[in-house]
């Protein structure tokens, strides 16, 4: 989401027992307004009152998600979490080049990382979320002089696992001085484009040229245009002009300017070829310059032709990327080892003593690349499997609400680019989380879904949905409406353990059988599933047989999944409260977030019995997507979302 350029009228006093909040304003939300509740239920919260600029939004087409829109009237719930980083913090991209995080934006292709332990490597992933913060900043300083500015609860990949700089809570493991942090290194500054850098482009694009080892490239294409450019302010004859000691910049603007003419991309490695030794020297001399270490073969090639090659590594080929600024030299670094080297030691970590403006992003693999170590990104507590949970206080008692839902909603529907595609609900925070009862953005939201006649569905475990019961039926006659509740277990003291802040299984049970009283067909996602806990076949019958007796018509088992940071907290949770299962879960979860492949599928397979025993049976894609008619008063009130107890793996983000 872009939080910029936001405004909320200070003057709405419609809430009459809230309060201004007496914290400061966040600098990232200058117009917001900024109100705390003194009732129970949001003691500790506070929340920040914007007028968003838009409210449906696009998922990346990357995505593997079965929808393309969403629409999220809050940010942040008691379920989610938040770590940052400087907005100026230099993001690995997937072509090998960098931008400023804050610059990021949702569908931007980065480098992540996927696996566990040694064999942890790069893959790449898209970016898809971002936003912004203010939080006590910290600053962490490795042993080759990477500083990073940080939060305090955000996490890094070290030798000893994923660390917090400062966790709030005593049992999540924090970053020590010493600790080695994993990744390539330091990103180098970009080249400035001074008369050096472009006198030592202009000598080498045209040099690498005349010494070309085929038949010369066409002279036209970016390396060109930029040379005709530099051409209005360098003399031709100065750029040929071998210089006697030249800067580093030369050095910069001769290997872009020798790699538009002769340089090529060989996996990780990074080639020069030439029939002109000269020429060769002189780019093993600017490598050499600009530390980074190069080998020439000691025979030619068929046709007399010699080459220099960099190192083939990912510091080295990142490296002559951003110190030359090539940007036409395509990076493959996927299966690449991630490592962990003597250079990222944690020399220093310091607490800065300011509230600064932090950003972060959410992205498939979750995690990306900060300033070449490995950082792990927020997830907005994805689909509201619960258990990805952590102990980001900021996103768990601050909620920024939209409090223009309403009227936006009405006037992107009313769009002519808008073309009525489906809307989900639900697929990021929990529309229907406490805070909804006492902003109340959900009836607005659904009247003009009604008023439209355009789809939508919403996932949700909260049992306020049947407030709005009454304009759920009028939406149901006009458009497709489709409903899904999540119930992993029954278990009163594993849902006060781990799911204390929603309504019991049994509440949300209830919720369903008044649904679909009223005619709807509600889907329900049994998630999650915990192994050692609530898939016993005790747990799965009862549990099933609650869901069935409750009116569902599908019920879709979702294993518990942990992604890093997810890992931190559960595994201290289990420790704590069941230490007789943690080897257990060391030995399920060792190969990366999910369980076996084999596991889900006995687990599916036995959810799957448990659903035919209770008359729970899977509904067909095709029965999924119809709209059923009753006579003249148009479309019943039909789950679009319905999926089958085989859908082991959940598909909403």
């Amino acid at each position: 989401m872009r939080w910029s350029h936001l405004s909320a009228s200070a003057g709405d006093d419609s809430l009459s027992d809230a309060a201004l909040a007496a914290s400061p304003l966040p600098l990232a939300l200058p117009e917001a307004t900024v109100r705390t509740f003194d009732t129970p239920d949001f003691a500790g919260m506070t929340f920040f009152e914007i007028r968003a600029k838009s409210i449906i939004n696009r998922v990346p087409g990357t995505a593997r998600v079965p929808f393309q829109w969403t629409l999220n009237p809050y940010r942040g719930c008691s379920h989610a979490c938040s770590y940052c980083l400087s907005g100026d913090t230099p993001i690995l991209l997937a072509d090998g080049s960098t931008r400023p995080l804050s610059q990021l934006r949702p569908g931007d292709a980065v480098l992540g990382t996927s696996g566990t332990g040694a064999h942890r490597r790069y893959v790449q992933t898209t970016v898809l979320d971002h936003w912004t913060t203010a939080k006590p900043a910290y600053r962490v300083i490795l042993a080759d002089g990477t500083r990073l500015v940080t939060s305090g609860d955000h996490r890094f990949l070290t030798d000893r696992g994923w660390r917090h700089v400062s966790p709030a809570a005593p049992q999540l493991p924090a970053l020590a001085v010493g600790d080695r942090m994993s990744g390539v290194g330091h990103f180098a500054d970009p080249p400035k484009e001074s008369p050096d850098y472009q006198t030592g482009y202009l000598c080498g694009l045209i040099r690498g040229d005349a010494g070309a080892a085929a038949t010369p490239f066409p002279r036209e294409g970016d390396p060109w245009i930029r040379a005709d450019a530099y051409l209005d302010d360098i003399a031709l004859h100065e750029a040929l002009h071998w210089p006697e000691l030249p800067t580093g910049a030369w050095h910069r603007g001769f290997l872009a300017g020798a790699f538009g003419a002769a340089g090529s991309v060989d996996g990780l490695g990074i080639v020069f070829t030439s029939r002109d030794h000269a020429f060769l020297d002189r780019v093993t001399d600017a490598l050499t310059n600009l530390g980074l270490p190069s080998r020439r073969p000691p025979h030619p090639q068929l046709g007399g032709v010699h080459s220099v090659e960099i190192a083939r590594d990912l510091w080295a080929a990142l490296r002559f990327r951003h110190l030359t600024g090539v940007c036409d030299a395509p990076l493959d670094a996927s299966g690449v080892d991630v490592r962990s080297d003597a250079h990222l030691t944690v020399a220093d970590i310091e607490e800065l003593g300011l509230t600064l403006p932090l950003f972060d992003i959410t992205t498939g693999t979750g995690d990306f690349i900060a300033d070449g170590v490995v950082s792990h990104n927020c997830f907005a507590r994805n689909t509201h499997t619960y258990l990805d949970l952590d102990a980001g206080h900021d996103f768990d008692s601050k909620v920024i609400v939209k409090v223009n839902a309403g009227e936006l909603i009405r006037a992107e529907l009313a769009a002519p680019a808008w073309t009525g595609a489906p809307i989900a609900m639900g697929t990021n925070v929990d529309v229907y989380q406490r805070a909804e009862g006492r902003y109340r953005l959900m009836p607005q939201i659904l009247s003009a879904l009604r008023d439209f006649a355009n789809p939508f569905s919403i996932l949700t475990k909260g049992t306020l949905i049947l407030r709005d019961l009454a304009l759920l039926r009028q939406a149901a006659k006009v458009t497709t409406v489709g409903l899904a509740f999540s119930v992993g277990f029954l278990t009163e003291s594993v849902w006060r353990a781990v799911e204390s802040g929603t309504p019991s299984p049994r509440r949300r049970l209830d919720a369903v059988r008044r649904l679909t009283d009223a005619g709807f067909s509600v889907s329900v996602l049994m998630a999650p599933i915990l192994p050692g806990l609530t898939d016993t076949e005790e747990s799965i019958d009862e549990t099933v047989q609650a869901i069935a007796a409750a009116g569902a018509t599908s019920v879709s088992p979702l294993a518990l999944h942990l992604r890093p940071g997810a890992r931190e907290w559960y595994a201290a949770w289990l420790t704590r409260t069941h230490p007789h299962l943690a080897a257990r879960y060391r030995e399920l979860y060792a190969n990366g977030s999910y369980l076996p492949q084999s596991f889900q599928k006995e687990l599916a397979a036995r959810v799957r019995v448990a659903a035919r025993r209770h008359g729970l049976h899977r509904a067909t894609p095709t029965a999924a997507r119809q709209v059923p008619f009753d006579g003249e008063n148009g479309p019943r009130p039909h789950s679009a979302s319905s999926t089958g107890p085989e859908s082991h793996q959940l598909t909403l983000l």
